[in-house]
Formats: C-alpha cells, sequence, structure tokens
C-alpha cells in the first residue's frame, strides 16, 4: 500500500497548496490513500465542516486534528456525522466524534488511521499509549487491517519518538505533527514500522510557524497585547512523509520525505 501522510494544513496558504498540488501528487506516486492533518485548516485556528469536506472531495481520505480541534466551536454538534474526520482518540470518554477509522482502499484493502494527542507541555489528556494498545487490541495489523497509520500530534519529541517505538512492529507508520518544522529523522525503525517526528505543516514557511512574522515575533519582544496573530499567505509547501507498505506484513519497506513548493528545499523524487 502506498501511502502519503501531510502535516498539518496552516489556514488558506496551505489549503490552496492542496488543492493544487495533491491531485498530480496522487498520481505521480500511484497513491492508495491519503490522509492529512487540518486542524489549524480554518485561518489557523481549527476546522469547519466545509473545509473538511473540501479537503475530502480534494483527495483526502482521512483527516487528523489535535489540540485545535474544537476552535471552530460548530464542529462539536456536526462531528459524529463524519466518520473520516478524527479528533484525538484519547480524549475522555463521552467526547463527539471518534479517534480511529477504518478505511477501503484499492482491491478491499483495509487502512487503520489513529489520531493521537501528547501530554508532555500540553494538557490533561488520557494517556495516549494505553489508547494505542487499546486499539490495537481491537484492530491491527493482519487482524482487520492491512496498514495502521498513527498521528501523533504532542510538542515533545521525546514523547513522539517514544511512542514510535513502543508501537514499532505493531503498526505501519508513527508521525508527528503539531510543532509545524519538518524534522530530518525519516526512517524505518528495527521493528519494521516507518516513523518521522514532526511532518512539518503545510504553510507559508516566510512565517513564524505559519504565523505571519510581525505579529508572531511582537509576542517575544513585549509582553502587551499586539497584533492579532493570522496565518502568512505566501505560496505555502506542502510538507509530508511518503510509505510505501508490504501486504504480507502491514509493515514499512519505504518511506521518504515530501517537500512540495513554497520556499523549503523541494524532496528527492526517489520514492
Amino acid at each position: 500500500m502506498r501511502l502519503l501522510f501531510l502535516g498539518d494544513i496552516m489556514g488558506r496558504a496551505g489549503r490552496d497548496a492542496v488543492a493544487t498540488h495533491l491531485p498530480g501528487l496522487k498520481a505521480r506516486h500511484n497513491l492508495d490513500a491519503v490522509v492529512i492533518n487540518g486542524e489549524n485548516a480554518a485561518a489557523g485556528r481549527g476546522i469547519t465542516r466545509q473545509i473538511a469536506e473540501e479537503l475530502l472531495a480534494q483527495g483526502a481520505d482521512v483527516v487528523t486534528t489535535g489540540n485545535h480541534v474544537w476552535d471552530q466551536r460548530e464542529l462539536v454538534q456536526q462531528i459524529d456525522a463524519m466518520p473520516r474526520l478524527l479528533r484525538p482518540a484519547n480524549l475522555p470518554g463521552g467526547t463527539p466524534g471518534r479517534g480511529a477509522v477504518i478505511v477501503e482502499v484499492r482491491g478491499g484493502r483495509k487502512l487503520l488511521v489513529v489520531n493521537l494527542i501528547g501530554r508532555l507541555f500540553m494538557d490533561l489528556y488520557d494517556d495516549p499509549f494505553a489508547a494505542a494498545d487499546r486499539i490495537l487490541g481491537e484492530v491491527g495489523l493482519g487482524r482487520g487491517c492491512n496498514a495502521a497509520l498513527f498521528d501523533f500530534h504532542a510538542e515533545a519529541t521525546s514523547e513522539k519518538q517514544a511512542l514510535g517505538h513502543h508501537l514499532d512492529g505493531r503498526v505501519s507508520l508513527v508521525v508527528g505533527t503539531h510543532t509545524h518544522v519538518p524534522t530530518a529523522d525519516t526512517r524505518i525503525l528495527p521493528g519494521g514500522t516507518a516513523y518521522q517526528t514532526d511532518a512539518g505543516m503545510c504553510g507559508d514557511y516566510d512565517s513564524i510557524i505559519g504565523n505571519d512574522k510581525e505579529a508572531s515575533t511582537h509576542r517575544f519582544l513585549r509582553k502587551i497585547p499586539g497584533p492579532r496573530m493570522e496565518p502568512a499567505k505566501g505560496e505555502a509547501t506542502l510538507s509530508g512523509v511518503l510509505v510505501e507498505t508490504d501486504d504480507a506484513t502491514g509493515l514499512a519497506i519505504k518511506v521518504a520525505p515530501l517537500r512540495v513548493g513554497g520556499l523549503l528545499m523541494p524532496s528527492s523524487e526517489a520514492f
């Protein structure tokens, strides 16, 4: 199975880049499924039902989120009707929505997508490691799915790496989101799980993590209210991870970073 994961969409620039580049990427890499983190897609503050539906129509199979999932408050009432828009699985019991979904791809194969959120430097969420184990106890590689992708929305690199090793050999890909800067540690772990600490963002990198430079810098220079932060509006770079899995085991046989458009150095076309 050939999969593409795209990191956090940051505002209009990120959405435009998805619309521009995703169709060509799907054809060029013969992709079976695309998963996108969309939690900053609505002007940098959460995601709306309309935006999620647009991303799905443009070629995403699943949209994940993170700590900004409820920034657009109406989504609380809408998310139950949107099975392919995920919120973190380790939110408290009774929270609307779902944290995992199985989607069918070409040839009747099944992809499990799980959205988790970290706790270090974040908030008092439930244990993401226990949530992952619980989900994999119900469905896993060779037991209801042919591949499994985990989006771990977390601040600390240590927590992301720990989850990667904890799940190594049990899932196809563990990829981090949230910090908006792509890391250079794309690899296959010893047990066969593809891993990258952070996929980066789909946004304008002439910015501060996707936001306008002036307003963001003001927050570091002065301890008084400043201009409202808005997403940068220049050409976005699509940042993400490409993975190919073995249909027999569900484990990764190839992984590569993806960077297309905008300011960042383009990734290799070796995949």
